[in-house]
Parts: structure tokens; C-alpha cells; sequence
């Protein structure tokens, strides 16, 4: 049996879609983006932005179908480790206060999580 992908609009383009709709969102709420899309060998931050003095690492996250589970139930503990080896890596350069939030879109909602996690936790 041959799986076909369903019709639409692929993954990785929603996923774009996803964190741009998070970016415009967050700088209305007045933060500044610093970088999109962080990367290292150990992991990779969505959105770096900048809340006055404190960095914050977002994890934008979607689900198009609730039979999934939500969104922001997504990020477990294995992601929220690979988010806090890239946030190191960012400090190291960077240093400051910083806090990971999450941005979740289901559907046409976005819903902003601060402070939704510490450090690997």
C-alpha cells in the first residue's frame, strides 16, 4: 500500500505560517524579535525576541486536528531539553536574564504561555 500525502498546504509551510503568525502576534504585545529560527547541533529556538531587558526563547507550536492532543501538550520533556541546550548556547553569546514561552495556534486561536517552563523542566 502506497501512503499519499493529503491534499493541502505541506507541513513545513503551515509550520512557517505557524511562527510567523506567532512573531506578528508577540510584537504587538511589544516584544522585538532578535533571531527566528536558532539553531544548533543540539537543538533549535522557533523565535529569540526580546521582552525590555529579558530574552525570551519561544516554542511555537500547532496542531490542526484535536484528536492529537493540544498544542501546547506537544511540548514534553524531550523538547523542552533540546529548547534549553539552544537557550544556553544563545546565552553563552548572549548572556541576560531570559524565559521560555509558548506560542500555540489551534485553528485560528493563538494563545501566548510566559514563563511556561524552566529551564528543561
Amino acid at each position: 500500500m502506497i501512503q499519499t500525502r493529503r491534499k493541502g498546504i505541506d507541513p513545513a509551510r503551515r509550520g512557517r505560517e505557524a511562527e510567523e503568525r506567532a512573531r506578528t502576534y508577540l510584537e504587538g504585545q511589544g516584544l522585538r524579535t532578535l533571531a527566528r529560527n536558532f539553531r544548533t547541533r543540539r537543538g533549535e529556538i522557533d523565535l529569540v525576541m526580546a521582552d525590555g531587558g529579558v530574552t525570551v526563547f519561544v516554542e511555537v507550536r500547532r496542531r490542526s486536528h484535536p484528536d492529537y492532543g493540544s498544542a501546547a501538550e506537544s511540548v514534553d520533556r524531550r523538547k523542552r531539553q533540546r529548547l534549553s541546550h539552544a537557550a544556553r548556547a544563545w546565552l553563552a553569546r548572549n548572556p541576560g536574564w531570559a524565559r521560555f514561552d509558548v506560542v500555540t495556534t489551534d485553528g485560528d486561536t493563538v494563545h501566548w504561555v510566559r514563563d511556561a517552563f524552566q529551564d528543561g523542566r
